[in-house]
This record gives structure tokens, sequence and C-alpha cells, in this order.
């Protein structure tokens, strides 16, 4: 994938996350208002699930724009589409499913098998 088009979908990735990211947040604090009021056991385990679920998406979607600002930043260094373990190249397919991707699949399989 050449870097002007890699760019210009990495801006739009994270400007979709920003937007929900945004919306989430403003989602869990909406939450905060009946904090106050007294609830059923039941109904506080599962709103406490809800803001639990809403807070692993949230981070979720801010890890993913923390991949895309650096997947921005080695296309303005020049290190796009090389991997950041091995210097090998990163395969054009993997760029088109993962722009953000910053390792070959070789590297991102032993990395995934070392976090589990």
């Amino acid at each position: 994938m050449d870097t002007v088009t890699a760019r210009k979908l990495l801006q739009e990735i994270r400007h979709d996350l920003d937007r929900s990211i945004a919306v989430l947040q403003g989602e869990s604090h909406g939450d905060d208002a009946t904090a106050g009021s007294p609830q059923d056991p039941a109904d506080a385990g599962a709103n406490l699930s809800e803001a639990e679920r809403s807070e692993a998406v949230i981070e979720a979607a801010r890890r993913q724009r923390g991949q895309v600002l650096d997947a921005l930043s080695r296309i303005e260094s020049g290190a796009y589409g090389t991997c950041v373990d091995c210097g090998d190249h990163v395969p054009e397919g993997r760029l088109e499913a993962r722009p953000e991707a910053a390792r070959c699949v070789r590297c991102q399989s032993k990395r995934d098998r070392l976090r589990h």
C-alpha cells in the first residue's frame, strides 16, 4: 500500500476512533447520574458489569488509536511497511487488512504467543 493511501486511511481510522471514544466516554459518564439513587443489588451488579464492558471497549479503542498514531509516525519517518522487530517487509495484504500493523505476520505471531 502506498504511503499516501495508507496515511489517508489511517487518518480516517483515527477520526472514527476519536468519535467512538468520545461517544463511549459520554455514555459511561452518563451512568454516573444514577449512582446516587438507591438500586436493587442485582441492578447495581448489572450496571457495574456494563461499565466494565464500556471501559474495556474504550481501552481497546485507545490502544488501536495509539497503533494508528504510531503507524502515521512510521509513514513520516519512512519506516512504514517495515517490521519493527525484524526489519523485513510487512506484506501488502497485511497492511491492507490492518494499515496500523507494525510487524510482519511471523513476528506478530511470535508476540501473540508470548502474551498468552
